[in-house]
């Protein structure tokens, strides 16, 4: 694993607006960022990413079968028990997830180590399956690359064979979210786009435009029914929502399914330690009242269960805070993980995003910040196999 400097592309930009890529620059600062890219050994790709990420993802479902049960589990993840009969039903349908990313510390040298789970609306989609693969075929063309350089990247491709099964029984999809933010909205595009190349209708809606029909049933702005949806918006904010009381009660199947609640929480991080103690690709972690985490010591990442975007986490090392980001987050608890610093590259902390498209592992994005904790802002850059 190497990060190298290269020359970028002139009209970066012009490709970027033209693809719908609108939000490549943030608040004047560039999101995307090709003047430099870590490349990859095959070997590297292979047995240090893609075979633990399926591993991982393996575990992640065995302690779903086994938490989705448990009521002590449940707790720890202040999932509201009004809920907990909606993920049984959802696990116990075998319904579908469509994708998820795990995020990664690796460095090239030791095994990846998981940092955390974005299993319910992860972002970043549409520039890691489909923009870097524009810089890769374009590099190669205009002699940026080499001409044997590859990538790790099948995911659109896998999209539109998902959406293939998970329309299988509904032939219309409704795609929701906040569309007033840019990301989400360029995210929820891009969906739908594989979505309709794998056959099926769209309908983009905004989280708050869905209605209820007072026969039963969540509806769109023309009234109607909202059989099959992928929204861009947490369970947990789905729960706490006014309309979460009819969850239940309709029939629409949600993309990502509601047992994924338990999968997007960061209190899977100690109870996949406490199911797998020692594994290679897993970090010492514990819910913050557990006696155990003192066994941390004085240098840990402490995390809210439910934060996003880096907000909220501290980095403690020998018991001072050397890192540390604002949020909303903290009040339904906290998880102590073992401090496993990000990489050093040229002065720059990368985060792996190691994408799943239904379970099976095909993408990699990258994320990159001067800061040690990534967030919102943090560069994506690309990568390239040599």
């Amino acid at each position: 694993m190497q990060r190298l400097a290269c020359r970028e592309r002139d009209d970066w930009r012009a490709s970027a607006e033209a693809t719908g890529f609108l939000f490549h620059t943030i608040d004047g600062e560039r999101y995307w960022d090709e003047r430099a890219f870590y490349c990859f050994t095959l070997e590297e790709i292979e047995s240090a990413i893609e075979a633990p990420t399926g591993e991982i993802d393996a575990m992640c479902l065995e302690l779903v079968d086994r938490a989705i049960d448990d009521e002590r589990c449940l707790r720890r993840l202040m999932i509201p028990e009004a809920f907990w009969p909606l993920l049984r039903d959802s696990w116990r349908r075998d319904e579908n997830s469509l994708y998820g990313r795990l995020d990664l510390r690796f460095d090239g040298r030791g095994p990846a180590k998981l940092l955390e789970y974005n299993a319910d609306t992860p972002t970043s989609i549409f520039e890691a399956a489909v923009f870097q693969w524009t810089w890769l075929e374009q590099g190669i063309e205009r002699g940026i690359l080499p001409a044997g350089a590859d990538q790790f990247n099948s995911l659109h491709e896998r999209l539109i064979e998902a959406w293939k099964k998970l329309g299988s029984a509904s032939r219309h999809l409704h795609l929701t979210g906040t569309l007033d933010n840019p990301e989400d909205a360029g995210t929820l595009a891009y969906l739908a786009d594989t979505a309709r190349q794998a056959g099926l209708q769209t309908t983009l809606l905004d989280i708050e435009a869905i209605g209820w029909r007072d026969s039963g049933g969540f509806v769109d702005l023309d009234d109607r029914e909202i059989a099959l949806a992928f929204k861009l918006y947490p369970w947990e904010w789905m729960f706490h929502d006014a309309f979460g009381a009819k969850l239940a009660e309709a029939a629409t199947r949600w993309i990502e399914p509601p047992w994924k609640a338990i999968l997007s929480n960061k209190g899977v991080l100690p109870l996949l330690w406490e199911m797998f103690p020692g594994h290679p690709n897993l970090l010492p972690a514990f819910f913050e009242d557990d006696p155990k985490a003192a066994s941390l010591g004085n240098s840990f990442v402490r995390k809210p269960l439910l934060s996003r975007e880096g907000a909220n986490i501290d980095l403690v090392c020998e018991g001072m805070t050397v890192a540390k980001q604002k949020g909303p987050y903290g009040a339904e608890g906290f998880i102590r993980q073992a401090l496993a610093s990000l990489p050093d590259f040229s002065s720059q902390h990368p985060v792996l995003g190691s994408w799943l498209v239904d379970h099976a592992p095909c993408g990699l994005s990258i994320r990159e910040d001067e800061n040690p904790i990534t967030g919102n802002t943090s560069r994506f850059l690309p990568h390239a196999i040599l």
